[in-house]
């Protein structure tokens, strides 16, 4: 049966298929539960919400909303577009306010409106405090995503462009872009941060998505405002837009092995690229708009999310790239109607092995509101979840905002959680504990 966490009870971690909880988030109850597997606690964080209300205009949209007013007409190779462009009522979709650096024990998260909090986790500990990063051109900042193969660089999101900063050490200080002037502040305990370069957009649009390529070299983004998305080669500080009518875009995911690339709309609509000669492939939705989307680790699959469905979307390419070939199955979660009363799916999240998905969801019943359910998953020729349980956040009424996979332990991936109350909890997915860290 899936472990179900009972009012008023927080949950810990997982260990082998079974979800640990507590009175309360202690660290001497992360000890026992499975700090002498991991060799280490991950502390919670304490945060203001008041950020996680945005606002465009005289709206504010919560981000435990999802519109619905979007519709689009077909399910498969798109036949024919709903134009949709009104940005006041963007939907929250995946906005990824919250990483993990891929190689170390560092989570940034977003804190404020324009502050960044940086916490790492490393053994040796550097206190509970965490390193916050602020800068006069850090503005609404939407999410923020790490740079793989690159050690401690990070980018951000924000009104007018993508600031990317990088640590600094005493001897060894980053290299700034010329011609970057601005007042950087780096306040906190560890590591000093440095704003090495400012990406700037097109008439001072809002970067409302990224995405990495796996290798490092570039940087996708777009705004919801504009027509195109931009790939950036971030070492020459150079970017290309890619344009095909794209306007309202919501999402952008590089695929692990850099082949493909996935863009959604705020209308339904998605795309599947190549990246060889970037052509694509257009799709759309009956089941709302597209909240969440996750590569497989091989890259050869993509699991989507829809606002009006508890219904996952496997995307299945059929042959080797730079084929657009593709077919959908459907990846259902039975358990998630019949124990929670949901009608849609707010976000998801896979981890790099494929082992451990996330799934939050809308409304729901008192018992299941604003948890999030945890899935053991195999992959064969089709994906098949099982459901293992819930996590049930910290404090009153907790939500989940954003939350997001670490992958570096043998042992199993961290879930990183930003939940509504005010604190950032990790919560480790042990799968294998007999693996000493």
């Amino acid at each position: 049966m899936p472990s179900f966490p009972q009012p008023g009870a927080v949950t810990l971690c997982e260990i082998n298929r079974d979800l640990i909880t507590a009175e309360e988030l202690s660290d001497d109850h992360a000890k026992e539960s499975y700090g002498k597997i991991l060799g280490k606690v991950f502390s919670p964080i304490s945060y203001s919400v008041e950020h996680l209300v945005a606002s465009d205009g005289d709206v504010e949209v919560p981000v435990s909303g999802l519109s619905k007013l979007l519709k689009a007409v077909s399910f498969g190779p798109m036949k024919s577009l709903v134009g949709f462009n009104d940005v006041k009522l963007l939907p929250h979709v995946d906005l990824r306010r919250l990483s993990w650096n891929p190689k170390k024990d560092i989570l940034a998260f977003v804190m404020a409106d324009n502050q960044i909090a940086i916490r790492n986790y490393r053994s040796s500990g550097e206190g509970k405090d965490p390193c916050i990063l602020m800068n006069d051109l850090q503005r609404e900042i939407k999410l923020l995503e790490w740079r793989p193969n690159a050690g401690k660089t990070l980018s951000v999101a924000c009104k007018g462009g993508i600031c990317i900063w990088t640590a600094s050490y005493p001897g060894n200080t980053a290299c700034v872009r010329p011609g970057l002037n601005s007042n950087s502040l780096s306040r906190g305990s560890g590591v000093r941060w440095t704003l090495v370069d400012f990406l700037r957009s097109h008439d001072d649009e809002q970067i409302s998505a990224l995405s990495w390529s796996p290798d490092g070299r570039y940087l996708a983004s777009a705004s919801y405002k504009s027509s195109s998305f931009t790939v950036w080669d971030v070492a020459q500080g150079v970017g290309t837009p890619i344009r095909r009518g794209l306007g309202g875009i919501s999402l952008l995911k590089w695929s692990p092995s850099g082949d493909y690339f996935f863009a959604a709309k705020l209308d339904g609509t998605f795309y599947l690229w190549e990246t060889n000669t970037w052509t694509s492939e257009p799709w759309s939705s009956t089941s709302g708009s597209v909240t969440g989307a996750s590569w497989d680790p091989d890259g050869r699959m993509i699991l989507i999310a829809f606002s009006d469905s508890l219904t996952l979307g496997a995307i299945h390419f059929a042959a080797k790239p730079p084929s657009l070939d593709a077919h959908l199955l459907p990846v259902e979660l039975p358990e998630l109607k019949s124990l929670t009363n949901s009608g849609g799916i707010e976000k998801i999240a896979w981890d790099a092995s494929g082992e451990r998905l996330a799934v939050s969801f809308k409304d729901g019943n008192e018992l299941c509101k604003g948890l999030i359910a945890i899935y053991d998953v195999k992959r064969a020729t089709l994906i098949t979840p099982s459901l293992i349980g819930f996590i049930r956040g910290p404090g009153d009424d907790p939500k989940p905002l954003t939350f997001s996979f670490h992958n570096k332990y043998k042992q199993g991936p961290l879930l990183s959680v930003c939940w509504s109350s005010g604190i950032c909890s990790t919560y480790p997915l042990v799968i294998r504990s007999q693996v000493l860290a």
